[in-house]
């Protein structure tokens, strides 16, 4: 199944192959953990730093007082490989060896689309007021935070007008094993469910009023586009 190390992978092979808590979110591999005090978790960041080093492939990783995040994903081709995955196990055994627990809460990515007639037009616009840059290798973005801070923002053509709707909504990528959760209790909160069409790709609530939400998984994505 593996070539090299940096052949990409699809979403199912890399969930077969990766243990808790690492989920697929989108194009990258995610996971948390708790460290209980930043001095913890300096420690923690400094062994996986070691490990990439040595591995020569490196994640991206948010420091909190009482948590570490991290995102993996191969820079050079905006996909899961296999140098991600063989790095996603070093770390769950760093974790393992420091006692460090996963956080309870589930690794999620929010993204924004926008909706255009003509995405040409108002693409140098957002690319403009976000400070975004364009970033045409990736699969599922076109415009990406040159910091890698804030959510990526994609446009999805539109063939008529909508002015019935709002012209954004935002896609909230979930691991496939508690998107039903998610979604269930989000329905008894209040919310409707708008199509299942695309599931397990993804399915489109609203709130009461109509403001949409897309919740996505990598699950059966090939040749589907969000609403």
């Amino acid at each position: 199944m593996i070539e090299t190390p940096r052949t990409p992978l699809t979403a199912a092979e890399v969930t077969a192959a990766v243990a808790d808590p690492w989920r697929v979110i989108g194009d990258a591999l995610k996971a948390a953990y708790a460290t209980s005090t930043m001095v913890i978790g300096g420690r923690f960041v400094a062994r996986i730093i070691d490990a990439a080093e040595a591995a020569n492939h490196h994640p991206d990783i948010d420091l909190h007082y009482g948590s570490v995040h991290l995102t993996l994903s191969t820079h050079s081709s905006h996909r899961i490989t296999a140098a991600d995955v063989a790095l996603a196990g070093a770390i769950a055994d760093i974790a393992a060896e420091m006692d460090l627990s996963p956080l309870a809460a589930p690794t999620a990515r929010f993204d924004l689309a926008i909706d255009a007639l003509d995405v040409e037009a108002i693409r140098p616009f957002w690319r403009a007021v976000l400070g975004y840059r364009d970033d045409p290798e990736h699969t599922l973005a076109d415009l990406t935070d040159p910091d890698g801070l804030l959510p990526p923002v994609w446009f999805q053509q539109m063939d008529s007008p909508r002015p019935q709707r709002s012209r954004m909504h935002v896609d909230l990528w979930l691991p496939h094993d508690v998107v039903s959760e998610r979604m269930a209790a989000a329905l008894d909160a209040g919310g409707r469910l708008v199509t299942d069409e695309h599931a397990p790709a993804f399915w489109v609530l609203a709130d009461a009023e109509g403001n949409e939400i897309c919740l996505c998984t990598w699950q059966e994505r090939e040749g589907v586009q969000a609403e």
